[in-house]
């Protein structure tokens, strides 16, 4: 039986108690002597007498602890929590101060309400530092606008008259929702596909690829990038804990380009505040875990991408500095010919530079080191002459170094691409292996990768829905989103009346969502484009849906 809006807001306050318990007890901790709690500061601000019981989990009083400045009651002066809580998150206390009362005091709570009160519960929890309760409250805030938006869309059904499906009434998907203006005028192709991570170093990507506040907004985040992000902000920020090396490793058009761009702007010190929300809660939380209040200001940048640069020829740099190999390159773009000189002998001798790598890591950080195409750099090196570039053997002991020190360096992350096994079938992944000597390449740089790195999660094909559509389509507004409610509904409805004609999965009761969530691509297409043509020669899944949907979506 599905959950009412009093018991989802009833769970919400129940996550608060020990969240706000934990982030008052870190707070006042270097103020509190002995035994004492946060609970005995309580009691003298409130003349309380032996006998009256306070609990430390009890989300009344730890609410009005904060909003009533109980610790300047105690101690003239005294209040702890603006160095941890700015006003808006200090007013999401208050207003739930009323949404506790009103729980306790058993009030209905309509739709808006308990929306309401479970978006500032998550915003409060995630900026006390309480992310996996914020992440329980965000999962009921999403169910209940589920439940809502279902209920809205079998009242939308009953009224409409112009969605009868087959019927010449059934509104067109032209008037239903708006590509956007790129797609409409036939310019999508050279905004899309002419950006990838050496362009965007360069500076010369084209739209969206080189802005980041652009980029975040037309990017739809998967489970896999909300990870990426988060991780790759706790590690800039310092927290240790977080993954210092990880592998991008997925079939050809697997979406490592774009996560590789995303990590690429997180770092550009673009204020976060320019960013969608989503990304913002993502980077607020992440931070807030590694201590800090933001990430950090100057972050060093490296995009060393392997089919742009030559082993067999060296690199002359605007300063006058020459650079020769692969890691005579990162410390070049970490700090120029500064930087370069700590490892000049060895990119002059081709030879690995050694514990000069982490001198130069520790010096420069915090950094976001990017490898693409390492694979192609490699197979570079195999030949019976001597290269600039170095040995083919030199250069996975270097990958070794660098993953060794990337890992001992607090603040420095290595993200690495490397293509799956040209075993994997696919013969354009096979093509970006490069034959025999990429094949080697990618087994030694796998090995060494792989003894530290964290495994990175692709876009899901259910995933892939909202990408092509954020992509393609104007976001959709309220009426919008209950106009393809309706129709959704409408259309399975229909399926199962005459389910004899149709697949059999399409009358299942989550087949209206997925018709909701890849309007108007019928979810049919999706699936034969990502699950049959996949298997194409040269086709990349999301980016060869992109290209394909573009051009009929452009045409209608």
């Amino acid at each position: 039986m599905a959950l009412t809006n009093r018991e989802r807001v009833g769970r919400a306050v129940e996550h608060l108690g020990p969240a706000l318990d934990a982030f008052i007890t870190r707070v006042l901790a270097g103020e509190l002597q002995g035994d004492g709690s946060w609970v005995d500061v309580a009691r003298i601000a409130d003349n309380a007498g032996v006998g009256k019981e306070y609990s430390a989990t009890d989300p009344q009083l730890s609410l009005r602890f904060i909003a009533n400045n109980l610790p300047a009651k105690a101690r003239r002066g005294w209040y702890p929590f603006t160095d941890y809580l700015n006003r808006t998150q200090q007013s999401y206390v208050a207003e739930l101060i009323q949404t506790r009362n009103d729980f306790a005091h058993n009030k209905p709570f309509e739709n808006e309400d308990a929306q309401r009160a479970l978006d500032t519960a998550e915003r409060l929890l995630r900026a006390v530092g309480a992310p996996d309760a914020a992440e329980a409250v965000r999962k009921e805030k999403v169910e209940l606008a589920k439940v809502a938006n279902d209920r809205f869309d079998r009242a939308a059904a009953r009224t409409s008259s112009h969605v009868l499906v087959a019927s010449d009434a059934l509104p067109a998907w032209r008037e239903v929702i708006t590509p956007h203006r790129d797609v409409i005028e036939g310019k999508f192709h050279a905004a899309e596909f002419a950006a990838d991570l050496y362009t965007v170093y360069l500076g010369t990507a084209e739209g969206e690829y080189g802005d980041p506040a652009q980029f975040f907004a037309r990017t739809f985040l998967t489970a896999g990038l909300r990870k990426l992000l988060s991780d790759s902000a706790r590690r800039l920020s310092g927290d240790r804990n977080a993954p210092p090396v990880v592998n991008l490793q997925t079939n050809f058009g697997g979406g490592k380009t774009h996560s590789m761009l995303a990590l690429w702007h997180l770092a550009s010190g673009t204020p976060v505040t320019a960013y969608p929300d989503e990304v913002q809660s993502i980077v607020a939380t992440a931070v807030a875990e590694a201590g800090r209040d933001t990430l950090p200001r100057s972050i060093q940048r490296v995009a060393l991408v392997g089919n742009q640069l030559q082993a067999a020829q060296a690199d002359p740099k605007r300063d006058g500095t020459v650079v020769n190999t692969l890691w005579g390159e990162l410390a070049h773009q970490l700090g120029g010919a500064e930087a370069y000189a700590l490892v000049a002998d060895a990119d002059r001798s081709g030879t690995n530079p050694g514990a000069a790598l982490r001198e130069l890591l520790a010096l420069y950080s915090p950094a976001i080191i990017l490898i693409d195409e390492w694979v192609a750099y490699a197979r570079q090196l195999v030949t019976a002459k001597s290269l600039p570039g170095g040995s083919f053997d030199t250069q996975f002991t270097f990958a070794q170094t660098l993953t060794e020190a990337a890992n001992a360096t607090p603040g420095v992350q290595l993200v690495v691409s490397l293509p799956t096994s040209e075993r994997s079938g696919d013969a354009t992944n096979a093509e970006e292996v490069g034959g025999e000597y990429g094949a080697e390449a990618l087994n030694r740089l796998k090995n060494i990768v792989g003894r530290t790195a964290d495994q990175w999660r692709p876009a899901s094909s259910e995933e892939s829905f909202e990408i092509v559509r954020r992509r393609l389509f104007e976001p959709a507004d309220a009426t919008t989103l209950s106009a393809i409610g309706a129709i959704a509904k409408t259309t399975v409805d229909y399926y199962r009346k005459y389910n004899g004609d149709f697949p059999s999965d399409t009358t299942d009761p989550d087949y209206a969502d997925r018709i909701r969530r890849s309007y108007p691509i019928h979810p049919e297409l999706f699936d034969r484009l990502y699950s049959d043509w996949s298997t194409l020669d040269r086709f990349q899944r999301t980016r060869g849906v992109l290209r394909l949907m573009n051009a009929i979506v452009g045409r209608l």
